[in-house]
């Protein structure tokens, strides 16, 4: 069935805020059987929305939902079921849209999300090294679109636009998920805005979609610190993408996440982009971590995983990188203790063409050496950086690798009919 919100009372003024009438549409939904909640004919301001299972929310073309812009609209959602909300990251589940536990859910349509970002920034004062904007001190949503536990999920044709200083969509302990020309607008000044960032999931394909982030693109992680138990990040396949981010276009893994493998990438261009694929595992203080911090100019995080990291069977192939400012490729393993890492291992690029001022970086440790890098049929063409100008402002910009390829720790390393040109 479906229940067009209209119908029932909500008005699409912009202004109204709808979050009970649309909140209760999706329960009638769900209760009923389930089928569609329409969004059409308006811009419907809303605050925090649970999606439940066999509902789909469809914004119509033509139709706008906006996120409120006051913080008390983002509720803390409580007995949640899957995860344990004190863990995650910003130790909150605090988002627009949740779904805990659910099946055959949706978010579809040819409209627009909103999220209201612009009312969770303010500029930073100063001199700017990095993005020129910061989130409110205020508890401001940490994520837009926020699915755990759940199955058979189905995302399709949406804009989202206006993103907070928080993760666009993360998909997170969830099966069988599917993203298809989907557009995702954030405002590249802005931190954290990260666009689909799948977490500890398994059998997720991203298609024909168009992501521009002030921070990472699309995101491969397993930090199951949330979760009953650890749980595998597997077969993510993602293809037909344009990627546009401050950061980095595709980011895999983080500190002490668990296994990370059997992922491909294909058939991606990346534009302006500060690292193209980063596969990066850094240092970073837990809030948890009661030991004298060995830095203390280490920033704390809430956002580090509790195994040992596994990262093996990633193929990225047929690519295009131009104007990218910090390197097409870093693979790096902190030198760190505290940094848990069991391998690295059987990475494969093919079929690469990249226009920008920094070369590969690969860097294993001591005990942990990165094994298996092969780069086949790929071309990089070396530039001066002229034509960033002053990148001062360009997001993760100190993440600027040196112009020469670097390598150090590592076995394996193959190029086959490659080549590196100054331009």
């Amino acid at each position: 069935m479906d229940i067009e919100i209209s119908k029932i009372g909500a008005i699409g003024d912009g202004v109204y805020l709808n979050t009970t009438i649309i909140q209760k549409a999706i329960d009638d939904c769900n209760a009923t059987g389930g089928g569609r909640v329409v969004v059409s004919g308006g811009v419907y301001l809303t605050g925090k929305l649970i999606l439940k299972s066999n509902v789909t929310l469809h914004v119509a073309a033509g139709a706008t939902l906006l996120g409120a812009e006051a913080c008390e609209n983002y509720p803390e959602t409580e007995h949640v079921k899957h995860v344990d909300s004190s863990k995650l990251p910003r130790l909150r589940n605090t988002c627009l849209i949740f779904a805990d536990e659910c099946e055959n859910i949706g978010l579809t349509g040819d409209g627009t999300i909103d999220c209201n970002g612009d009312k969770y920034v303010v500029p930073r004062e100063g001199e700017i090294k990095g993005w020129p904007y910061k989130r409110i001190d205020a508890p401001t949503p940490p994520r837009v679109v926020f699915f755990t536990g759940c199955k058979n999920v189905k995302v399709e044709d949406i804009t989202m636009v206006n993103q907070p200083a928080g993760w666009s969509y993360w998909i997170h302990d969830c099966d069988f998920v599917t993203f298809d020309k989907v557009k995702i607008i954030a405002n590249v000044e802005y931190p954290n805005n990260d666009g689909i960032h799948i977490n500890c999931s398994r059998n997720v394909t991203i298609s024909n979609s168009s992501i521009i982030c002030g921070d990472d693109c699309i995101i491969v992680r397993a930090n199951s610190v949330s979760l009953k138990e650890n749980k595998v990040c597997e077969k993510v396949v993602v293809t037909n993408c344009n990627l546009t981010s401050y950061s980095s276009g595709i980011r895999i893994g983080w500190q002490n996440d668990g296994t990370i493998r059997n992922c491909t990438f294909s058939n991606i261009v990346m534009t302006d982009t500060t690292i193209g694929i980063g596969i990066v595992l850094p240092y970073r203080k837990p809030v948890t971590y009661e030991i004298a911090c060995p830095d203390p100019n280490v920033p704390v995080s809430s956002d580090v995983g509790r195994e040992e990291t596994l990262i093996e069977n990633l193929s990225f192939n047929n690519i295009i990188m131009d104007q990218n400012f910090s390197g097409p490729v870093r693979i790096d393993i902190s030198s760190n203790p505290l940094v848990a890492c069991k391998a690295i291992r059987n990475i494969y690029f093919s079929n690469m063409h990249v226009r920008g001022p920094v070369l590969p970086f690969i860097r294993g440790r001591e005990n942990c050496h990165v094994e298996n890098v092969w780069f086949t049929d790929c071309n990089f063409e070396v530039t001066d950086g002229s034509e960033f100008g002053d990148c001062s402002g360009h997001g993760a910009y100190y993440a600027r690798g040196q112009f020469n390829m670097y390598t150090q720790h590592v076995d394996n390393l193959r190029m086959n009919n490659t080549t590196i040109s100054v331009v």
